[in-house]
């Protein structure tokens, strides 16, 4: 699997060279307005994981290719990558405009985990459509954060992380009511939180990451030192799925990044997501997609 781009690699492919701004102490933050077109030059993101988070506000017509679908943003749009899920950017209007910051978890040190909040899990909702009045707002927080950041305060990146969760919350926000709702901290909660923190550890699969450990409800059971029912049923309460689904749907969504984006044999992939056989993974694959491993990576 085609490692993760690094900011280093980044800096690069923008700009040819590498800023002095990396700290171990505070991270890293970097903010950009959006390139205005120029005939000639790519209007495309190319596909990549990255191993830091990017939260973007775009205008003009955009298309962003994941493994297994594609968002189309019409007018406007909020966007929030992360490290977990390689994407594709494909900007279709030659007028656009737009603004983009991105960081690494070293930045929320001691803050909390980014991967704590859905925008930034695989699962999760990443890409919003916005009406003129969010993107308004959202333009507001973003010329705060560049204000703040064009500033020589000695802690003015206490602020900005402070607008960054702004953005965070906001996004959280633009979730429909009804999966706000069945967010409700409770025991059930807890567990299945728990439950997926530990899911996502398992991947990506990459060349410092080469299989999962763990693809039984039983086998997460035993990690989280509770009675596989008692999993089943809080994930069934707050998901509305059975540990088994979540589990698959993950594989799957990890099989078809693999099958498109690594140069790994189906053999290889079939080993890497913890199967014994590939003909094991080819009958999962095929059940739960409808093509085979084979035919899904040449279309």
């Amino acid at each position: 699997m085609e490692k993760a781009e690094t900011l280093q690699e980044f800096y690069k492919r923008k700009f040819a060279e590498v800023p002095g701004t990396f700290t171990a102490e505070i991270g890293h933050f970097n903010l950009f307005r959006l390139e205005p077109f120029i005939e000639g030059r790519p209007t495309n993101i190319p596909y990549h994981r990255r191993d830091f988070y990017k939260i973007m506000l775009v205008k003009g017509q955009s298309e962003v290719h994941f493994a297994d679908r594609t968002v189309a943003i019409k007018k406007q749009g909020l966007s929030f990558s992360n490290p977990q899920i390689p994407y594709k950017w494909e900007h279709l209007d030659k007028i656009r405009e737009g603004v983009y910051c991105i960081f690494n978890q070293q930045l929320f040190h001691q803050y909390g985990q980014l991967t704590q909040y859905e925008v930034f899990q695989p699962n999760g909702k990443h890409i919003f459509e916005l009406s003129d009045e969010q993107v308004e707002i959202v333009s507001d927080i973003f010329n705060r954060i560049e204000k703040e950041f064009n500033t020589d305060y000695k802690y003015k990146y206490d602020i900005i992380r402070n607008h960054i969760s702004e953005l965070i919350h906001f996004g959280m926000r633009l979730q429909p009511p009804i999966e706000q709702e069945k967010q409700a901290p409770n025991a059930s909660q807890r567990i299945s939180a728990l439950f997926i923190e530990l899911l996502e550890r398992q991947f990506p699969i990459d060349d410092q990451h080469p299989s999962i450990q763990l693809r039984t409800a039983s086998g997460y059971a035993d990690q989280l030192n509770v009675h596989v029912n008692h999993l089943n049923r809080s994930v069934k309460d707050t998901l509305q799925k059975t540990t088994t689904q979540v589990i698959a749907e993950r594989l799957v969504q990890e099989a078809k990044i693999l099958l498109r984006h690594s140069k790994w044999g189906v053999a290889e992939i079939a080993y890497a997501l913890g199967f014994t056989e590939p003909t094991h993974f080819n009958n999962f694959f095929k059940k739960h997609t409808g093509a085979s491993p084979t035919g899904f990576r040449n279309v």
